[in-house]
């Protein structure tokens, strides 16, 4: 069942208001409200980012944020660095710029990164990942090393994916749209449409259907994806986990198996933007049906699975950041990894949530979109529901 989040102490259009204004935002109390399970409160840990993307937490607490516009930067103690230094171009075009970051497993020790990003050759444009390391100071990112570049580049300026997984062996996940041009999802000699896998030097995992490129490009993990803007692995399970969003309708859940083939465009649960049907329907043999979706569409733009002290009343569902109705959908699943149930909160409340993190604390991580974006924590209350 969904269900709406009931305001507790929260008037009317304050939200706004505060991500408006920083020195507001700093001064407010922390908003509170009342979920279907558990009392949170939301506060502003930093506003006034350019089109925020992206947050991950560092071992000392802070955190390191990208810019869509080409910066990273680090929120310390209510206080945003300076761009670091050393971040490879990025090419802004629509919907591309500075996407995800990820801390590698040994980042305490290593400083070592990676960012995906839109990157121009010429007039055209595609999806690359890079590492690079941090400098101590956090002021520097040095030996940067492109590691995978997307074989096709368009004109186009959406559907560029991309967010960051690392599996427990180092190894990376990343979804790439299909750039635009829907077709080129079944194309098993092109990057887009696709969940791609790789080493963290840029090799090729031994573990890829594709790896002798005979069948496909060695670095395709599975086929048919729109635009897969949301990764994650469950923790527990180790489960691949991806969202992407539809035209119009269709937004997915999917959880991709190795050499799959998820839909898009053959199969899909929404329409063209102009009404008129896409594909062949619903289901056809040889393409796999998603987790759930959502129709209408919410524009999802993240996924987290949460397992942490702050919420067990939460533990295993799924976070899902959402643009179009400016909320965080939380998804119950039963024991069979089903999902059963989903609470829509915050509902307009703070404007388009582009990034979602579960905190080590347990707390949540919200990071809002646009020009004058925000990094949002979500904390529980002493107050019961």
């Amino acid at each position: 069942m969904t269900t709406t989040l009931e305001k507790l102490y929260r008037p009317a259009g304050l939200a706004m208001i505060l991500l408006a204004s920083p020195s507001l935002a700093c001064a407010q109390e922390p908003a509170q409200f009342s979920t279907e399970k558990v009392s949170v409160q939301v506060e502003t840990l930093a506003s006034g980012l350019d089109n925020p993307w992206s947050v991950e937490v560092m071992p000392d607490g802070a955190f390191i944020i990208t810019e869509l516009g080409g910066s990273l930067r680090i929120i310390r103690d209510g206080k945003t660095s300076a761009p670091i230094a050393g971040v490879p171009k990025v090419a802004r075009q629509g919907q591309g710029g500075l996407l995800d970051v990820a801390l590698s497993p040994d980042f305490e020790t290593s400083r070592t990164l990676f960012l995906s990003m839109a990157v121009a050759n010429g007039s055209r444009y595609g999806t690359a990942l890079v590492r690079g390391e941090l400098s101590a100071d956090g002021k520097k990112l040095t030996g940067v090393k492109e590691l995978f570049r997307m074989n096709k580049f368009t004109g186009k300026g959406q559907h560029f994916g991309s967010r960051i997984s690392i599996a427990s062996d180092g190894s990376l996940f990343f979804g790439i749209g299909d750039r635009g041009e829907r077709d080129r999802a079944q194309d098993m000699r092109d990057h887009a449409g696709a969940i791609l896998h790789i080493e963290p030097d840029g090799s090729i995992p031994a573990d890829n259907p594709y790896k002798d490129g005979k069948d496909g490009l060695p670095e395709v993990w599975s086929k048919g994806h729109r635009n897969p803007q949301g990764i994650v692995i469950d923790p527990k399970n180790h489960q691949l986990l991806t969202v992407e969003h539809g035209a119009r309708g269709g937004d997915e859940i999917n959880a991709p198996q190795p050499g799959k083939n998820y839909g898009w465009p053959v199969i899909t649960y929404g329409k063209d933007y102009s009404g008129a049907e896409i594909g062949v329907g619903q289901a056809a043999e040889g393409y796999e049906q998603p987790l759930y979706y959502w129709d209408p569409s919410i524009a999802p733009g993240a996924i987290d699975v949460y397992h942490g002290a702050m919420f067990p009343q939460w533990d295993g569902n799924l976070l899902v950041s959402a643009l179009k109705y400016q909320l965080l959908a939380r998804l119950e699943r039963d024991e069979t990894g089903k999902i059963v149930s989903e609470e829509r909160l915050f509902e307009g409340e703070f404007g388009r949530i582009r990034d979602v993190k579960v905190a080590p604390d347990g707390a949540v991580l919200l990071v809002t979109d646009g020009d004058s974006g925000a990094l949002l924590r979500v904390s529980a209350t002493d107050k019961k529901s």
